[in-house]
């Protein structure tokens, strides 16, 4: 773990270099400096303290963070490459072993990529209903199937009673356009459904053929859905921004690092076109980068 002062001194020797083996501008020098220190600051913000712990990931939320604050294509690459070059100096400097830069894309082909929860956040939230009241029983029932099945929240404020086939644990799903696909149900999200239906659901007189109703025995909105995943997620303690497709983004990311063929992917989310869900494999793309650069021997 590096101290602010051994950071500055790094940078300040970098600088050196750039002037003196580089022959560069005093303008040039100046833009990298302030690039440079900017990219510091937001790891110190991340609580990055050791350089050795950054990935492609965070310099490629720093770069679009900057995109969201209304800087151009150009500048971030510029960017990008004041940070690349800054750390194979590092590397050259034997300072450190890794250059968390060399698997990164150049901004311009970049695309604002889905906001998706890590595998244990994911967890964090499925366990935050508790399996003692009516809400948390069918909330439990909400989350684990929409993480097992990657719908749509307006799609599950669809579902009926009748979509679900439980012989082969499956249930149909009707999507943009009338569109109905069959998607798999899983063992444990057909585990927390069924425990809802039996103490919950089956117990409610009502004429609704809605799979998830209201204490006021009414069909659950899209909102009201929306709701349930941010409530559940503040209880769980995750800071991290939360969308209505958060469990479909995190369904679709972890399917494809887990090895999912992509086409696979695609019929599950019910994307008519495939450059749709191409969006997803940024996270594949990386490790398979991180795989190729760690092992093969001209990488």
């Amino acid at each position: 773990m590096q101290t602010q002062n051994q950071l500055m001194d790094w940078l300040r020797q970098f600088l050196n270099y750039l002037a003196v083996e580089r022959r560069l501008a005093s303008n040039t020098l100046l833009a990298y400096e302030r690039d440079l220190k900017d990219y510091l600051a937001f790891l110190h913000s991340k609580k990055i303290r050791d350089l050795a712990g950054v990935t492609p990931n965070a310099i490629r939320e720093f770069l679009l963070g900057l995109k969201d604050k209304g800087f151009t294509t150009s500048t971030l690459s510029r960017r990008l490459v004041a940070i690349k070059v800054f750390h194979r100096f590092l590397v050259r400097e034997r300072y450190l072993k890794q250059d968390p830069t060399s698997i990164l894309e150049s901004p311009k082909t970049w695309k604002r990529l889905p906001h998706s929860l890590s595998q244990a956040d994911v967890e964090r939230i499925l366990q935050a209903p508790s399996p003692k009241t009516s809400q948390g029983v069918r909330d439990k029932a909400i989350l684990e199937l929409l993480y097992a099945t990657g719908m749509r929240v307006s799609e599950m404020a669809d579902l009926k009673l009748s979509d679900i086939q439980w012989e082969s644990l499956v249930l149909k799903c009707t999507g943009k356009g009338n569109k109905q696909r069959i998607v798999p149900l899983g063992s444990i999200a057909a585990r927390a459904v069924q425990e809802y239906l039996r103490r919950i659901r089956g117990k409610i007189s009502t004429r609704a053929n809605e799979l998830f109703l209201s204490r006021q025995k009414k069909k659950l909105t899209r909102q009201s859905l929306w709701q349930v995943i941010k409530q559940r997620a503040r209880a769980a303690g995750i800071t991290k921004r939360i969308t209505p497709h958060t469990f479909r983004h995190s369904f679709a990311t972890h399917m494809l690092e887990g090895g999912a063929d992509l086409r696979v992917v695609q019929e599950l989310l019910g994307h008519s076109d495939i450059s749709t869900t191409q969006i997803y494999t940024h996270v594949s793309t990386d490790r398979l980068k991180g795989i190729h650069a760690k092992f093969h021997p001209r990488a």
